[in-house]
């Protein structure tokens, strides 16, 4: 018997062996499945969630552009507000008849502006000049 036993020995030793490596590989299996389960849903996750950023950012954009549009046309009114105001054009005149040498009461009655905003753009003026 003994000599038996050591001619199965071997044999039953290497059943043994390739049965738990076979039990290992069926794990290993069932392992890589859940993985790849779990990570194919995380990939559609981050998807999901890369498409709604990535929607946002383009509707921000959006914004931000149309705002940049607002503000041009903003900046436009108000530079031609500036333009058109009469009262900027009074001090424009009041300040080119100082040069011409006009006095306080030359500004006031041809720009029709204060005594105060007159003798205030004579002092400008001569200071510019000094």
């Amino acid at each position: 018997m003994s000599e038996q036993w050591t001619t199965l020995a071997p044999w039953l030793f290497s059943s043994v062996v390739l049965v738990l490596l076979l039990v290992q590989t069926v794990i290993s299996q069932l392992q890589i499945r859940t993985l790849r389960s779990q990570l194919k849903s995380r990939c559609d996750s981050l998807g999901r969630e890369l498409h709604a950023s990535g929607s946002g950012n383009i509707g921000m954009g959006h914004r931000v552009v149309a705002c940049e549009r607002k503000l041009h046309e903003l900046a436009t009114t108000v530079d031609e507000m500036r333009q058109n105001d009469p009262l900027r054009i009074s001090y424009d005149e009041a300040s080119r008849l100082v040069e011409l040498g006009a006095d306080i009461d030359d500004l006031m009655n041809t720009c029709g502006i204060s005594r105060p905003e007159a003798e205030l753009v004579s002092a400008l003026r001569r200071k510019q000049v000094a």
